[in-house]
């Protein structure tokens, strides 16, 4: 749904939970009123902590959609593991094989609900005596809660910081190059709507096949094991702005595809494999799709 609403100037610049921690300094044309309705462009300054992070261009401030903003500081959040069970009870929860993580450093995983829906996508970083997750901020306090109901009398704590910064570059977070990577980014704007194999998370070397049972598991085996899935995340690029995640795509006589991850006309949508090299539309928006980076 493309959620749009009249906002204003300051409200527009970051989500309440990111606005305490990053600065925003709108510069003069950022203020200009819009009284057309139309499209004008606006610049504003990004500060995390005492630096300037950048600049960021977009257009217009009479609505916005979930695809804004994008804002890659404080937009993460740190889980670190700790505990003498901390790898064997991830390893039950988690699409990857936890004991690659040492001699790896860092592996990508998902956390999948009992029914093979991707609950969120994460970073996993090897950091000695604990594991962290680098997940999406929005979904990082109700990750806890969920992991917790799990833990049992294992011996695991989890703790959620803002440290993640230095284990990944901005380049990395940035949204429009995860997209180009072909990377889904499953945060609460999208969770639980995607299995692993829609999101091409084993092209990614992001599940196991040979460890065993985690949660979701039996699902996301007997897609590997059936074959090719039949529907998978491809990239494509709009003709025009407006895109928002969980946009319907149309191959103009029904709706085959959904939209997963969007940066600016740049997006990520799940559609059927045999119309990857095919238009789609939403409304009168075209989307063309782009080569991945790895094969389907």
């Amino acid at each position: 749904m493309n959620r749009r609403s009249e906002i204003d100037a300051t409200s527009v610049l970051l989500p309440v939970p990111v606005a305490g921690r990053v600065g925003a300094i709108p510069t003069p044309n950022f203020l200009l009123p819009n009284d057309t309705g139309g499209i004008l462009p606006r610049t504003i300054i990004i500060r995390c902590g005492r630096g300037i992070l950048g600049f960021l261009n977009f257009a217009g401030i009479v609505g916005h959609s979930r695809s804004m903003p994008e804002v890659g500081c404080e937009l993460y959040k740190l889980i670190t593991v700790s505990g003498t069970d901390r790898e064997i009870f991830l390893q039950g929860q988690l699409t990857q094989d936890i004991s690659l993580l040492a001699d790896a450093g860092r592996l990508w995983a998902a956390w999948c609900n009992p029914k093979g829906r991707v609950i969120v996508t994460i970073r996993l970083i090897d950091q000695g005596d604990s594991i962290g997750l680098l997940v999406p901020e929005s979904l990082a306090d109700d990750l806890v809660r969920r992991l917790t109901m799990y833990r049992l009398r294992a011996d695991v704590t989890f703790e959620v910081s803002d440290d993640w910064r230095g284990i990944i570059g901005d380049d990395e977070a940035d949204p429009l190059t995860l997209i180009r990577s072909g990377v889904a980014l499953i945060d609460d704007s999208n969770t639980e709507a995607f299995t692993p194999h829609m999101l091409n998370l084993d092209k990614l070397g992001a599940i196991s096949f040979s460890k065993g049972c985690y949660t979701g598991q039996e699902v996301v085996a007997r897609t590997e094991h059936l074959g090719k899935s039949k529907r998978r995340m491809m990239r494509y690029t709009a003709d025009a702005d407006g895109m928002a995640v969980g946009d319907k795509l149309s191959d103009s006589e029904r709706n085959v595809g959904e939209v997963v991850n969007v940066s600016g006309r740049d997006l990520l949508a799940v559609t059927p494999v045999e119309l990857h090299d095919r238009p789609l539309t939403n409304g009168d928006i075209t989307v063309t799709p782009q080569p991945l980076p790895y094969s389907l």
